[in-house]
């Protein structure tokens, strides 16, 4: 017996919230407009303590050129803001980074896919919905970015929500998008044109220990983006043909101690078997205690093969992208 080949996901998203106040867990292909957690009712209502100490949002952008690796972020701690920048510059494996931390309001993350801005120390980002495109500007010492992500050629993006660690979470993650743009890295000036950008969109009520290992690589008609920890297996999404398909749980074996080691991705049924080997990495700790963060971005490229069981397997060879290893308290 044979079963039916899977679906991409279907679209659009419903509302955040059904009428009893429940959100509305699932995946869908497609963009809500808007997340707004105060009308919150089950399995819970959220208090002030969840909305404004616990309602996290962030706004991800990464650039993948076969020169540089960009990654940008905006992040709405509700206690404080934080926003970083990195180019990784492939040819000399050289990084340069900047990350600050910011009182409340010094970042801000709007509607999905949308507006995001961070205001802080030496560093300033604005990610800004402009028609059919996305304009993204950062200004530091060591890093300018202006860059404009086409939305036209965006595939259908992946609305996820889910239970999450805590109470709901809603995220969105896009394909490969069409950029151009100019980036000055160091004394470095580099043309972006022809490369791919990505979004992550994030907004949730979660818990104060929050951890995730993240896999995500994009290029024309090819994605995916693989996590393993707070959400499960709900967000682990592949493009294929420019549409999104829901794939399974997946497992990450790497050296925490050693995250420029070969890292492997794979699933028990086999149909996704990925290894990544790493160049660079972002990372950053701090510890105060009642609050922490440590993470390590890795920056490199993946091979092997990944695929939706009746639909297609895609071998892959090069391909760009990041791995993450994440663990906070906030």
């Amino acid at each position: 017996m044979h079963s039916e080949p899977a679906q991409p996901l279907a679209g659009p998203p419903p509302p955040l919230l059904a009428h009893n106040g429940a959100p509305n867990f699932g995946a869908w292909a497609g963009r809500m407009p808007s997340v707004d957690w105060h009308p919150l009712r089950l399995p819970r209502r959220p208090g002030w303590f969840d909305l404004h100490l616990r309602h996290k949002r962030w706004q991800y952008i990464a650039l993948a050129h076969p020169d540089v690796f960009v990654g940008i972020a905006t992040v709405d701690l509700g206690w404080a803001a934080h926003g970083f920048a990195y180019a990784f510059l492939r040819g000399p494996r050289q990084l340069l980074s900047i990350a600050r931390d910011g009182l409340p309001g010094a970042a801000s993350v709007g509607d999905p896919l949308a507006n995001a801005n961070a205001r802080l120390p030496g560093l300033r980002i604005d990610m800004r919905l402009a028609g059919d495109a996305i304009n993204v500007a950062v200004r530091s010492r060591d890093i300018e970015l202006d860059a404009s992500l086409d939305l036209r050629t965006m595939p259908a993006p992946a609305c996820i929500v889910a239970p999450a660690n805590l109470l709901a979470h809603c995220t969105h993650k896009t394909g490969a998008i069409a950029a151009t743009g100019e980036l000055l890295a160091g004394k470095r000036k580099l043309d972006l044109n022809g490369c791919h950008a990505s979004i992550d969109h994030s907004d949730g009520l979660l818990a104060h220990k929050t951890r995730w290992n993240w896999a995500s690589a994009h290029a024309d008609g090819l994605g995916f983006n693989l996590q393993a920890g707070y959400m499960g297996d709900a967000e682990n999404v592949v493009w294929l043909g420019g549409m999104p398909y829901k794939l399974g749980p997946v497992e990450f074996d790497y050296r925490a101690a050693d995250p420029l080691a070969p890292w492997r991705i794979h699933s028990s049924c086999g149909n996704t078997r990925l290894s990544f080997q790493p160049e660079g990495l972002h990372r950053g700790n701090k510890n105060f205690g009642i609050v922490a963060s440590r993470f390590v971005q890795a920056i490199g490229c993946f091979s092997g093969h990944i695929g939706v069981p009746g639909v297609a397997r895609v071998d892959l060879s090069g391909l760009l992208g990041v791995t993450e290893d994440h663990a906070s308290r906030w």
